[in-house]
């Protein structure tokens, strides 16, 4: 029999609903239409995440960020990547100061741009190896070490990263051990017919909306907090747990696509992914456990820049979220999957 849920709980889930709900009508006076994009950045924020961005140019992927961190009212700085740039200019630098009272220098850190709780990491593949490893500590240890000193990040703290998918000149695609940070990999798409004509009416006219903040930085630590108390039976965690299995070429629950398409599989940060991404859509449509159909409602964005295709794959034009897909149908929602010895 399952437990019922603190009151306090319930009312946290209420009031997280609520905001959703707020936040998508703000966003929606500058944004038009990108529901799923505004939902699975959302889902980010509130499971602590990170998330990659990829579209091409003119989606709005920079206006949506800048607009969320008014809507979350949070510190927001943007970072231009490009090929000049260096660590320091991202993470800062100590300097020599004189100190006007003894007279003497003495090193003085000056925080870099990463030192707010909002981050828009524009073009992050522009940007050499170097500069790009600079991001690794503060995204995963949300720390920088600077001269031997370590520097905490503000809490919340975000990495929204935005990439163009067309226009490879001059990049350097993230290694995958950089891609593994980012919780979800969004694709932004193309307008549909009604919104791209909405867009052109708003912007050509001046009608664009202003952003009143609808949530403040505690409130999203407590509803962080709260994404880890929502409840995950077990036919939800061995759901997530066999996609992320079956996506592992050679493995013993491997399909014969996988073996046949893929070159590596999702390792175990994809099945926390998954869990994690689930419980915050749950509390966003106001429900106190995670389902299924939560599971799969993420997997596109948790598990695309976790699963490689191979060179087969790729001359059949089967990319990553055709896999997805194809693991999708493969892992029955019906089933409970456990390990063995665990049954």
């Amino acid at each position: 029999m399952t437990e019922p849920v603190p009151q306090d709980d319930v009312a946290a889930v209420q009031r997280c609903e609520q905001a959703y709900n707020q936040l998508r009508d703000e966003l929606s006076k500058v944004i038009v239409g990108q529901a799923d994009v505004i939902e699975q950045v959302l889902i980010a924020v509130f499971a602590r995440g990170h998330a990659l961005l990829e579209g091409v140019p003119g989606l709005a992927k920079t206006l949506l960020v800048s607009s969320l961190a008014q809507a979350l009212h949070l510190s927001f700085k943007r970072l231009q990547f490009t090929p000049d740039l260096m660590p320091s200019d991202v993470t800062g630098t100590d300097v020599i100061q004189e100190n006007l009272q003894s007279g003497q220098r003495e090193y003085k850190f000056l925080p870099g741009p990463l030192f707010a709780n909002m981050i828009l990491a524009d073009e992050i593949n522009r940007t050499p190896p170097k500069t790009q490893a600079a991001m690794l500590e503060a995204m995963q240890e949300r720390q920088i070490s600077v001269g031997g000193q370590i520097h905490r990040l503000p809490d919340p703290f975000f990495v929204l990263a935005t990439q163009n998918p067309l226009e490879q000149e001059g990049t350097y695609p993230l290694p995958e051990a950089q891609l593994d940070r980012f919780l979800l990999h969004i694709r932004v798409d193309y307008p549909t017919g009604d919104d791209e004509w909405e867009v052109a009416r708003r912007v050509t006219s001046g009608q664009l909306g202003s952003i009143t903040p609808i949530l403040s930085g505690e409130e999203i630590v407590g509803f962080q907090k709260l994404v880890t108390n929502v409840p995950v039976s077990d036919q939800v965690l061995g759901y997530a747990w066999m996609l992320v299995r079956s996506s592992r070429p050679r493995s013993d629950e491997a399909p014969e696509f996988v073996n046949k398409w893929v070159s590596w599989g999702a390792g175990p940060r994809g099945v926390l992914t998954l869990v994690t991404a689930a419980k915050a859509r749950a509390i966003l449509y106001g429900r106190y456990h995670a389902t299924v159909g939560d599971v799969q409602a993420v997997a596109r964005g948790a598990l695309r820049h976790r699963i490689a295709p191979n060179y087969a794959a790729q001359a059949a034009g089967v990319n990553s979220d055709r896999l997805i897909d194809l693991l999708l149908e493969h892992v029955s929602p019906e089933r409970t999957y456990r390990p063995a010895k665990v049954a």
